[in-house]
This record gives C-alpha cells, sequence and structure tokens, in this order.
C-alpha cells in the first residue's frame, strides 16, 4: 500500500458514516469490500494489460478529496448546458451532489421512477441490493472499485413493463471544484419487459479546475426493452475524467450508445456490453475529438452470449496537436452465440504530425456459424480530397474544414435525437471552424 493509497483509506474512514446508506449491512459491507480491493490493487499501471497506453501519473501525483456540498445559489449553470429548452425530464448534480432545486421533471407514467440515488439507498435500499455492482468487476485494478467506495449519488431510473418515456431524460453533471476535488458518480438504470427511454448523461465543468470524476452507470434491460444512451463529455482542459458503462441485456432488447469525448485532460471510458438473450441488439457509436495534449482513451468489449445476437460498432477520433487517443474495441463470440452477427469499425484522422492512436481492435470467435467482420484505419487528410476542392475554387481552410467535419458527420449521422445532434455540430463547427460557415459546409456536403 503506498502512501497515497493510505490517504485515501483514510478519506474513506473520514466519510464512511455520512455517505447514503451507511446504517445498511450489505451496502456497509460492499463499500468496505470495494476499498479493501482498491488498497489491495490500487491504480492501474502501464504494468496492466489493457491500461499499458494510458499514463496515469498525471492523475496518481495528485490527491482527490471529496468534493463537499455546494450552495445553489451559489452555482450559475451557462445556458448551453442544457442542450435544448423543450419539455424533458432532468436530474442536475454539481460536485457529484444532487441538486432537486434545478431539476424540473415532466409528469411520470405510472411504475417510472427518476430520482436519485442518494435518496433510493436511504429509503428503498432493498430494491438495489441484488443489482448495486453486480454488472461490475471489483476485481478489476482501481477504479470501479474506487467508485464503489466513494459513491455518494447519481441518478437512478427504473421503467416499469412497457413504460414508454416521451421526452429524454438528461442527466446534468456539473464540476465546479477546486484542483483536488473527487466527484464520484454512480447511475442505476433498469429498463423493464418492452420499455423504451431516451437517456443523456453530459459532463460539463464552469472553471479550469483539475479535479476528478470517477464515473459508473449500470444499465439492465428486460425482455423487449429500448435504452438510447448519449454519454456527452465536455469537462475542463485540466480535468480527469473515468467513467464505465456496463450493461446487460435479455431477449430481444436493444441498447444503443453515443459516446462523444471533446474536454478533459485525462479521459478514459470503459463499455461493456452484455448481450445474454436470442435476438438482442447493440449499437456503439462514439467520436473522439482532442487537440493540445489531451489524452482519450476508448475501452469496449461486446460479449455475444446467446444466439442470433448483433452488435455494431462505430468509433472515430479527430487528433490535433500533441494529442493522444487510445481505441482497444473487444468483441468476443462464445461457442453458444451461433448466428451472430457483428461488425466493428474504428478509424481516426491525425491533423498535425505530432498526434498519436493506439488502436487495438480484437475478434475473439468461438462459434461456427457467425458473420463477424472488424476493420481500423489511422491516417491524415486526403491529399487528393483536398486537391479536388482547391481545384473548385475552396481556399486550403475550407477544404480542410469540409474533410474534418465531413469525416465527424459520419458518427453525428447516427444520431437520432436531433437537439443532441444540432448541438454536437455546432460544437464541431466552433472547433475548427466559424459557427458561420456551417449552413454552408452543409450544402457543399450535401450537393
Amino acid at each position: 500500500m503506498t502512501a497515497g493509497h493510505t490517504s485515501y483509506a483514510e478519506d474513506f474512514q473520514a466519510v464512511q458514516a455520512t455517505l447514503p446508506g451507511a446504517g445498511v449491512p450489505w451496502l456497509q459491507q460492499l463499500r468496505t469490500a470495494a476499498m479493501e480491493s482498491f488498497l489491495d490493487s490500487g491504480f492501474p499501471t502501464p504494468r496492466t494489460e489493457d491500461w499499458k497506453y494510458t499514463d496515469l501519473r498525471s492523475l496518481t501525483r495528485r490527491h482527490y478529496t471529496p468534493a463537499s456540498r455546494p450552495r445553489p445559489d451559489s452555482i450559475t449553470v451557462p445556458a448551453d448546458a442544457w442542450w435544448q429548452d423543450e419539455l424533458q425530464h432532468r436530474l442536475v448534480f454539481i460536485d457529484g451532489h444532487f441538486m432537486p432545486e434545478l431539476c424540473p421533471l415532466g409528469p411520470l407514467l405510472s411504475g417510472v421512477t427518476i430520482t436519485s440515488l442518494a435518496r433510493v439507498l436511504e429509503q428503498q435500499p432493498e430494491l438495489l441490493e441484488h443489482r448495486l455492482g453486480h454488472n461490475t468487476d471489483l476485481e478489476q485494478p482501481g477504479f470501479n472499485a474506487f467508485n464503489t467506495a466513494f459513491m455518494r449519488d447519481g441518478a437512478y431510473i427504473r421503467l416499469g413493463a412497457g413504460a414508454v418515456l416521451e421526452q429524454p431524460v438528461h442527466l446534468l453533471f456539473i464540476a465546479t471544484g477546486t484542483n483536488a476535488s473527487l466527484r464520484p458518480v454512480r447511475n442505476m438504470i433498469v429498463a423493464g419487459a418492452h420499455s423504451h427511454a431516451t437517456v443523456i448523461e453530459s459532463y460539463v465543468a464552469l472553471n479550469d479546475a483539475a479535479g476528478l470524476t470517477s464515473a459508473v452507470t449500470e444499465i439492465s434491460l428486460e425482455t423487449g426493452a429500448h435504452i438510447e444512451h448519449y454519454k456527452l463529455e465536455e469537462e475542463s482542459a485540466s480535468a480527469s475524467h473515468i467513467a464505465g458503462i456496463y450493461v446487460t441485456q435479455d431477449r430481444d432488447s436493444r441498447f444503443d450508445s453515443h459516446n462523444i469525448a471533446q474536454g478533459g485532460q485525462l479521459v478514459r471510458n470503459d463499455l461493456q456490453v452484455a448481450l445474454n438473450g436470442p435476438g438482442a441488439a447493440t449499437a456503439l457509436n462514439g467520436l473522439t475529438i482532442t487537440r493540445g495534449r489531451q489524452h482519450v482513451d476508448n475501452h469496449t468489449r461486446v460479449d455475444h452470449n446467446a444466439a442470433q445476437a448483433c452488435s455494431d460498432e462505430w468509433y472515430r477520433g479527430i487528433l490535433d496537436d500533441r494529442s493522444r487517443a487510445v481505441f482497444n474495441g473487444r468483441i468476443v463470440v462464445h461457442a453458444n452465440a451461433q448466428q451472430t452477427v457483428s461488425h466493428q469499425h474504428n478509424h481516426n484522422l491525425l491533423l498535425s504530425g505530432d498526434a498519436e492512436v493506439d488502436a487495438k481492435p480484437q475478434l475473439e470467435i468461438n462459434a461456427d456459424d457467425v458473420q463477424c467482420t472488424h476493420g481500423c484505419t489511422v491516417g491524415q487528410l486526403d491529399e487528393e480530397a483536398l486537391f479536388y476542392f482547391r481545384s473548385r475554387g475552396v481556399d486550403a481552410t475550407m477544404a480542410r474544414n469540409l474533410l474534418v467535419y465531413a469525416f465527424a458527420a459520419d458518427v453525428l449521422e447516427r444520431i437520432r435525437l436531433q437537439p443532441v445532434r444540432r448541438m454536437l455540430e455546432q460544437r464541431l463547427a466552433g472547433r475548427f471552424m466559424e459557427t458561420e460557415v456551417l449552413d454552408s459546409l452543409r450544402d457543399r456536403l450535401s450537393g
């Protein structure tokens, strides 16, 4: 145990009694076991295979202390953080603390629960006893156990059988803390049979503090359920963001994921999906946009555990300056998963000679009646395409921006929720060009 780990043990002892549900025996045991696992393994190092391309020294050199609850009247949330003005269900968390004063909830159907996890831990912990932590592996080094030990709040969403939410659920996580702030977030989504909802997790920052967001989202889909999930990460350029999304799917369920990473100095996204029932389907779409010395690491794993299930994975990265990205996509087709259909694509665009991508697509096939493909590319802007635009009177900057936008648009076009898609288009335009030329770009691309 290092001195840093000892400090986290002391922090845990100091806050343990104040965490929601502290008096619940099974929850106390879960948290204690998680802290013991963390102290035993510590944070991952490059010697850990799944972390060999990600340097955590900027994170491990600093000690993060659980953020205190801010006063709601001391926070001014930028208008663009809401991402749309239309009616929606919204939960707002500031530095990991639920802020009901900022949360407009539309009328809910019978059998639908949208609330904070802390409230459930305090008032109905039995709802979580056989779910919380069951999709994650606390034996893995570091962050899952770390998050479980310190988890204080997050969202709890339960959809009864047949429930269909017409409006999306927006989970807004706002960082305002100091350079040493720890913001643990734990979300739980349970979709009953044949239910349907769209859920957006968005992470934003109000300052440039180098805090740490530790987020875990567990999602369970019962027979025929459909969840469309968006994760929008736009924290400060000095922050660290380590997150995991763990999904289990029953028969004929569908999970659509859209994972967009733009902010943060050090970002890690783990996404694991277990297709446990025949006819289950998942689509994983991701877009990473980096600059400066940002580092974004995307690790995905899809386990085909049942026959006649399908998965489609489409990740793209755009890297500038001295930034770095990692993509590790693993698809495992188990022996009983006959008639699997699975496709994986990872394509990366380097805008600078100093940018770097480490890509590792993997297929493990243990069945003989399958359709599985994967592909990966890393390259720079196409010189022939640039010449084509220049020959038609498009200046060099506009030609470059057209190609970058078109590269990203291949992922954005897969986003069905129009307000999110429009917001991301504006973010992309602001990143690479003047916003007012966006309509012109659309016209040129469509032509």
